[in-house]
């Protein structure tokens, strides 16, 4: 288990990886580290923003993967029917893309800072796209 911090938009917060059940998104995540990109809100899979990642593909397939993602787990999305992309809950989440219900491998969850998970989602959906660093603690 490796401890992370994140910061997205105005928030902070500490995350640890899921090795023990997803170690190749884990290992193929933390070899991007630090990582900095652009967290926007979901289109189709409820209370949750993403990173979408387009047609980048990672070399993964699944493990550890689910439609359910709970507050503050991040799921990674190898590809294949939709794009690639890292989706964060901070609320209920049914994942989904425009083809219908997908599945990714859950593979970090915020373990400090859960408190500002809705906040961060409210503040991406109505003003838009936040920042968001991920680097080992």
């Amino acid at each position: 288990m490796t401890t992370l911090n994140i910061k997205a938009g105005p928030f902070e917060f500490e995350a640890v990886t899921e090795e023990a059940n997803a170690p190749k998104t884990c290992a193929k995540f933390k070899s991007l580290l630090p990582y900095k990109e652009r967290i926007i809100h979901v289109r189709w899979s409820g209370e949750g923003c993403w990173i979408p990642l387009g047609d980048l593909d990672l070399g993964l397939g699944y493990e550890n993967h689910t439609s359910y993602p709970a507050p503050g787990e991040f799921i990674l999305y190898p590809g294949g029917i939709s794009e690639t992309e890292i989706l964060l809950a901070y609320g209920g989440v049914h994942f989904a893309s425009k083809v219908g219900q997908l599945a990714g491998n859950h593979f970090l969850t915020i373990t400090r800072g859960l408190e500002n998970l809705v906040p961060l989602g409210k503040m991406t959906l109505w003003q838009g796209a936040q920042d968001i660093v991920f680097k080992l603690r």
